[in-house]
C-alpha cells in the first residue's frame, strides 16, 4: 500500500513546494492540494511543487464539475500534466463546500437547487452520479488527444468540436470521489481510481463489492485500479496538541458532518449518546470555526471514542494501534492511504515517513 498526503488549503504555494520535496525524498506517492472556497487555488498552488520535484504525483482533491465545467477542467488538468511531465492527477467529486459558498443553482434557475434539504442544510446538485460520470468521460476524451465532435451530455454539454493534441496518454490519473453505493459503482466503471472519504475498516467489504460490480461493467478496466481513502492524521509527539487538533477537526469527519447514525452507533454506548451528538452538533462545528477545540455539551469520553473510531490521534505510544488499522485498510483493498495532515505538516511528514511507510508497504 502506498501513502499519499493531503495538505491543508492554507498551505502557501511556496510551502507546498517545500513539503512536496520532503515528501518525494521520503517516498510518498502523491501530494493532494485541498480545494476550498477561501484559500489558495488548488491547481496554481501546485506549480512551484511541480518545478521543484521530479517523481511525486500532484493534484487537487476534490473538484466538482458544477464549479468548474469539465471542458475547462480538462484544459487546466492537462496543463498541469504537461508542466509536470505526466505526474498530474485529479479527484472529481459531486459536492463540496465551494458549491455552497457560490450559492449554486440549477441551469433552470429555481429558487432553490434540487437536493437541498432544509433540515440537513445540504447543498448538492441533482443527478450527481450522472454529472460526475459525464465529467470523467470528458476528461478521458481530452486526455486521449483524439478528435471529438463534442459531448452531448445530459448534464454537461460541449457544443463545439475539440482536440487536445498535446495530451499525454500516460496521464493524468483521474479519480472519482465516491462514498455512496451508486457513486462507487459509477467510479469503478469509468475512472482510473476511487477516493473514499473517512471510510472505517468495517465499511470496506460492502464498498469493495460495489467496486467489483462497477469494474465488471467496463471493457477497459485498468490492470491497476486505484483505491484511496481520505483519513485524518493527528498523531504528534505532543499528545495534548494532537487531541486538541482532533477535537477541532472532528466535525469534518464524514460520519459526523453527515450525521450518519449507522456509523456513529459503532462508537456509542446507547441511543442517549446519539441524542447528545445530534443535540450538540453545532457545538462540533463551533469547536472548528472558533479554533477552540472545545465541544460543549458532549462528554469527553464520547468525544474521544468518536476520535478513536474516525481518525488517527494521540502520541507515539498510539502508533502501533494506528499502524494495525492501516494494515487492515491494506488487507481490505486500499492501494493508497491518503493521510490528511493539519498543523505543522512537516512534522507530520517526518512521523509518517519514519513510522508509517515502513509498516504499510508490501
Amino acid at each position: 500500500m502506498d501513502v499519499d498526503i493531503i495538505l491543508q488549503p492554507d498551505v502557501t504555494p511556496a510551502q507546498m513546494a517545500e513539503l512536496a520535496v520532503a515528501a518525494e525524498n521520503l517516498g510518498i506517492r502523491a501530494i493532494w492540494s485541498s480545494n476550498y472556497h477561501q484559500h489558495w487555488d488548488a491547481f496554481l498552488s501546485l506549480a512551484p511543487a511541480v518545478a521543484a520535484t521530479s517523481k511525486i504525483l500532484l493534484g487537487p482533491l476534490a473538484v466538482s464539475p458544477w464549479e468548474y465545467h469539465p471542458l475547462k477542467l480538462a484544459n487546466t488538468l492537462l496543463t498541469l500534466n504537461e508542466m509536470s511531465h505526466g505526474r498530474a492527477m485529479l479527484a472529481v467529486g459531486g459536492g463540496g463546500g465551494v458549491l455552497g459558498a457560490i450559492g449554486w443553482r440549477t441551469r433552470a434557475g429555481g429558487d432553490i437547487w434540487p437536493g437541498y434539504h432544509p433540515t440537513k442544510k445540504t447543498r448538492l446538485p441533482d443527478r450527481r452520479v450522472r454529472g460526475v460520470r459525464e465529467s470523467i468521460e470528458i476528461l478521458k476524451q481530452a486526455r486521449s488527444g483524439k478528435f471529438s465532435s463534442g459531448y452531448p451530455g445530459e448534464i454537461f454539454v460541449i457544443a463545439r468540436p475539440f482536440i487536445m493534441e498535446w495530451a499525454k496518454a500516460a496521464g493524468p490519473l483521474i479519480y472519482s470521489c465516491s462514498s455512496g453505493p451508486q457513486m462507487i459503482r459509477m467510479g469503478a466503471s469509468v475512472a482510473d481510481g476511487i477516493q473514499f472519504s473517512d471510510f472505517t475498516v468495517d465499511m470496506l467489504p460492502e464498498a469493495m463489492e460495489n467496486v467489483r460490480t462497477g469494474l465488471a461493467a467496463r471493457s477497459d478496466a485498468p490492470a491497476d485500479f486505484r483505491l484511496g481513502n481520505f483519513w485524518a492524521w493527528h498523531i504528534k509527539r505532543d499528545r495534548e496538541a494532537s487531541m486538541y487538533e482532533a477535537r477541532r477537526e472532528l466535525i469534518w469527519r464524514g460520519a459526523v458532518i453527515g450525521k450518519e447514525e449507522e456509523i456513529l452507533r459503532k462508537f456509542i454506548k446507547d441511543e442517549s449518546e446519539l441524542d447528545v451528538i445530534m443535540e450538540n452538533w453545532n457545538n462540533f462545528r463551533k469547536a472548528s470555526w472558533t479554533k477552540s477545540g472545545k465541544i460543549d455539551g458532549v462528554p469527553e469520553d464520547l468525544v474521544n471514542r468518536l476520535i478513536a473510531g474516525l481518525a488517527s490521534a494521540g502520541d507515539l505510544n498510539d502508533l502501533e494501534t494506528e499502524l494495525e488499522r492501516f494494515r487492515q485498510f491494506r488487507a481490505g483493498g486500499i492501494t493508497e492511504l491518503a493521510l490528511r495532515v493539519h498543523d505543522d505538516p512537516m512534522e507530520a511528514l517526518q512521523l509518517i515517513g519514519e513510522h508509517v511507510l515502513p509498516a504499510v508497504r508490501r
